[in-house]
């Protein structure tokens, strides 16, 4: 892997959809660079701190959130001289994303009190009132064609299906929620999926013609739901929940055909690699060098202070996982599975269980079973899959970069001084690897994974 060399940030850094450029926000500053050159290509001045970030779907035009002040302003990469900014005024922005179109912007006022779609073609705008929620509870078709958005009137809540060409209300009906968490499309566009809040374990299928497919609830009488997410192709719906387990249905029967476990203690037979991170302290063989007694004595010292490289070591089974447990007297327990990501071929699917926060499990959905554990020796900040192949990659705001293929794991160090990486995210063709630091970030050129790679845990 090759790095670039680090460069200052402030907030939200992404990749443009097509790949050719990078956002990156550096205060009040939008700096737009290259993504092979790392030239600067553009630079945006906006009214105030920049605190978040949305490229439009065909990368021509990108929208900056200043929540502090609270508005949005646009911009367009390929006419510089266009601005657009929006105001909502006393009502307030919570939040703001781009419809599919690339030509409107739906903002959430502050108290959820309406939704507007602002078209940047005509100016005109178009409310819809009480949306349940300011970031979550819309969501897009694939095609684009149509918006779900949720709203809550009179302590109930609905569905309304929008068109995203006349932004005309196509529908709307009640769903069976005490108190609707969020909303997704399939990725074939033939179901909605909802699911409660934790307080009432319950997720629902619906048609786009407002007709329950199927209702699941796998108990009852404790913190239900607190991930759900589609596999890319569609077959498979994946919920995690507060028990501490991985269930996935299939899009046949909406039955579930798959329950995984997230056990702290993990004991033969089992197929899956344990790969755990350990301490290498970087030794170097003087022997045949011709260097005075202070080098030698100084990358001694070096040695001796903690400077280590890590590596993945196998583990003999059984093994006992660290694990905490969450005070009883405490709200939103660090429990349940908070993190789960799909491979793009939907073969597998990784998953975190938030009372062990150090262990990543991968699972391999084809066979209903546990690929590999990795044991990190911090809690894992964040993980991303290859957008082109199985390789998944994780960092746990440590000084080193993490990846695992169906042919093994291994532990990458980064040649930045003072670098640890808390984010990380791909790029659309899988070429390049954004890795964000507290106040700077770099990018790694990924190298092409052959069809049969081998790794080992050293490298």
């Amino acid at each position: 892997m090759e790095f670039t060399e680090s460069y200052k940030q402030t907030g939200p850094c992404c990749f443009s959809p097509n790949s050719r450029f990078i956002a990156v926000a550096v205060d009040y500053r939008l700096v737009i660079r290259d993504t092979l050159s790392f030239k600067v290509v553009q630079l945006f001045s906006c009214l105030d701190k920049i605190s978040y970030i949305e490229w439009a779907v065909d990368s021509e035009y990108i929208l900056c959130g200043l929540y502090k002040r609270p508005m949005i302003q646009a911009w367009s990469l390929t006419q510089p001289e266009w601005t657009c900014k929006i105001d909502e005024g006393p009502a307030g922005i919570a939040y703001a994303r781009w419809s599919p179109d690339s030509r409107h912007i739906l903002t959430t006022s502050d108290f959820q009190l309406r939704l507007t779609v602002w078209s940047l073609v005509n100016t005109a705008c178009v409310h819809v009132q009480w949306p349940k929620h300011g970031s979550k509870g819309v969501s897009f078709t694939q095609d684009g064609k149509f918006a779900a958005i949720c709203t809550r009137r009179d302590c109930k809540d609905y569905i309304n299906l929008l068109s995203c060409h006349s932004w005309e209300i196509m529908g709307v009906f009640a769903v069976d929620t005490l108190d609707l968490a969020d909303i997704e499309w399939s990725p074939d566009d033939s179901a909605i999926v909802i699911w409660d809040s934790p307080l009432e374990y319950k997720v629902l299928i619906y048609s786009p013609d407002g007709r329950c497919l199927f209702k699941y609830q796998a108990y009852e009488s404790g913190l239900g739901v607190k991930s759900v997410s589609w596999s890319p192709c569609g077959q498979f719906l994946a919920v995690g929940s507060y028990d501490q387990m991985l269930r996935v249905l299939n899009h046949l029967t909406w039955k579930t055909f798959a329950e995984f476990t997230h056990l702290s203690t993990v004991r033969g037979p089992c197929c899956a690699a344990l790969f755990k991170e350990v301490d290498e302290p970087l030794q170097l063989d003087m022997s045949e060098l011709c260097l005075s007694d202070d080098f030698i004595q100084n990358k001694n010292e070096d040695a001796s202070e903690g400077h280590f490289g890590v590596r993945y070591e196998v583990m003999e089974l059984p093994v006992t996982l660290p694990f905490q447990k969450p005070p009883a007297d405490k709200p939103n327990p660090k429990q349940g599975i908070g993190l789960m990501s799909w491979s793009n071929d939907s073969q597998y699917i990784c998953t975190r269980n938030d009372s062990m926060p150090t262990i990543l499990w991968i699972w391999d959905i084809r066979h209903l079973e546990i690929a590999a554990i990795l044991v990190q020796k911090d809690p894992i900040r964040a993980v991303a899959w290859d957008p082109t192949c199985a390789r998944l990659v994780l960092c746990t705001g440590s000084s080193h970069l993490y990846m695992w293929t169906p042919s093994g794991a291994y532990c990458v160090n980064i040649p930045l001084p003072q670098f640890t990486i808390t984010d990380l995210k791909w790029n659309s063709d899988g070429s390049c690897l954004l890795l964000k630091d507290k106040e700077s970030f770099c990018c790694a050129a990924v190298p092409v994974l052959p069809e049969s790679s081998e790794y080992s845990s050293d490298e």
